[in-house]
């Protein structure tokens, strides 16, 4: 057992999610781009409510709401938020209400179908109650207000996050570490899309306790790397405490320039990488989180960010339901 396998056997899992999660290499997109060796790390594939990364975070997150007594969970985001639809999967498995602030205005709907399908549909059939409110950049703010005005009602609410984004969230993310430092594999860098924080603070944290050696680099899909990394910063410092760890700040990085224009935008990159992704390996990426994670991933390849007998981890979030909502990018 590694020492980060160790502090983290500390925290209770629930078992929701299927882990550890897949490693396998990317051999027909590594020889298209000319090397390094690429690999992706699974996370996709961790089971409940069609699966992503959210859940190895909730894993551990919501053992508090169980030991609370909490018979609600609340949560929010845009219309297509993964984080959404997983948090009312798990709520579905653990036999609790869900309640949802489901924000409006934080990007203009990309299509007719944005609001009826993908992980629209999937929160409705997971019998999740929807709250239409407005964006105001505030992340949390309506997900608080939801979860005091049920509170008012008589319910035991537990507030999950925007994102799954806490301390104790990035600690779960941590895991993903573990798994990859069980192996022979000692990657150059593990490469990921980032934008609430919580998984790129886990990465971090859990990298420099079992992989000092491997960067961990984060692609801006917000267009706001500046909060982004501040985000990173403050829930990595969170994480550390609990794990018994003195945060490097400078093993944060955060690439900006692959978001597109704005969040939830996809651009030409955006596309390409799906499609790329889709024809050399089967892998079925969005285009909000994964897709612009590949595709900050493949234009540093293409600047020479490593060498061809280095290997690099690409961790693949999930969100695939969200790609139907985007279906007119990819009609010919």
């Amino acid at each position: 057992m590694t020492d980060l396998a160790a502090r983290l056997a500390r925290f209770r899992r629930l078992g929701i999610a299927h882990l550890p999660t897949p490693l396998e290499p990317m051999k027909r997109l590594s020889a298209h781009l000319g090397g390094p060796r690429l690999w992706v790390k699974r996370d996709d594939c961790t089971g409940l409510g069609l699966g992503g990364n959210k859940l190895r975070k909730l894993d551990y997150v919501l053992c508090e709401a169980i030991d609370g007594g909490a018979d609600t969970l609340v949560s929010g985001g845009v219309v297509q938020s993964n984080s959404q639809r997983q948090v009312a999967a798990a709520a579905a498995k653990l036999g609790l209400a869900c309640h949802l602030a489901v924000y409006h205005g934080r990007l203009a709907p990309p299509s007719a179908e944005y609001a009826h399908t993908g992980n629209a549909l999937l929160n409705r059939l997971f019998g999740a109650t929807l709250h239409d409110v407005p964006w105001n950049g505030d992340r949390n703010g309506a997900i608080r207000a939801l979860a005091e005005r049920l509170r008012a009602e008589g319910r035991k609410p537990y507030l999950v996050p925007y994102g799954v984004s806490n301390p104790l969230g990035a600690v779960g993310y941590a895991s993903t570490i573990a798994e990859i430092a069980a192996t022979d594999l000692r990657p150059a860098a593990i490469v990921h899309c980032t934008g609430s924080a919580g998984t790129q603070a886990g990465l971090v944290v859990g990298a420099q306790i079992a992989l000092p050696q491997t960067r961990i680099v984060g692609i801006d899909i917000d267009a706001e790397p500046e909060r982004v990394r501040a985000d990173v910063l403050a829930c990595a410092t969170g994480a550390a405490d609990l794990l018994d760890h003195v945060l490097d700040p400078s093993g944060i990085a955060v690439v900006a320039g692959h978001a597109g224009p704005a969040y939830g935008v996809p651009h030409a990159a955006t596309v390409e990488a799906i499609r790329m992704g889709a024809a050399l390996e089967g892998l079925v990426l969005d285009p909000v989180y994964s897709g612009k994670g590949l595709a900050g991933l493949i234009a540093l390849i293409r600047a020479g960010r490593w060498r061809p007998d280095q290997d690099i981890v690409f961790v693949h979030t999930g969100g695939a339901p969200a790609l139907f909502a985007y279906r007119h990018l990819f009609e010919d």
